[in-house]
């Protein structure tokens, strides 16, 4: 409960400016990291789902996972294709869907990648427990957000 309605409009009092200054904070720690391997931020969340993936990924499924329009999406990948890490290809089955999938070099940067987590760990100034809280936590108030507002 907020002692007065002036407190209710203090930027330091708003948990939306704390989301926003905590992920751009956690964006630029991942900066030096990333650019050892070429990728920015979105890039590498990308990168991530097509790694968790056991074949080709569409593009709409790409979009849904990262929360990403296909305006956004679409130039990401077409980076990411001319850094030879992934290929696109309409889906044999249904030509209006594309498919994404991992060049070799796409596979390979998995390997140069998998420190970067162990990493980052360090620099949020949270033991795992709290790590994993906090991450549960955001993923809940994701869920609670997306559950409530209307489809873009």
């Amino acid at each position: 409960m907020r002692s007065t309605p002036a407190l209710d409009l203090e930027l330091d009092h708003q948990l939306c400016f704390a989301l926003y200054d905590a992920s751009r904070a956690v964006i630029r720690a991942y900066g030096p990291l990333l650019s050892d391997l070429g990728l920015t931020y979105p890039q590498y969340i990308t990168m991530l789902v097509l790694w968790e993936a056991p074949d080709a990924v569409p593009v709409g499924s790409i979009g849904a996972r990262l929360h990403l329009s296909s305006s956004t999406l679409t130039p990401l990948l077409k980076r990411l294709e001319s850094l030879d890490l992934v290929k696109r290809d309409r889906d044999p089955d249904d030509e209006r869907r594309v498919l994404v999938s991992l060049t070799t070099a796409g596979v390979q940067m998995r390997d140069r990648a998998s420190t970067i987590p162990c990493q980052i760990a360090p620099q949020l100034g949270l033991d795992l427990a709290e790590e994993e809280r906090l991450r549960d936590t955001l993923h809940q108030v994701t869920r609670a957000l997306d559950g409530n507002l209307p489809p873009v």
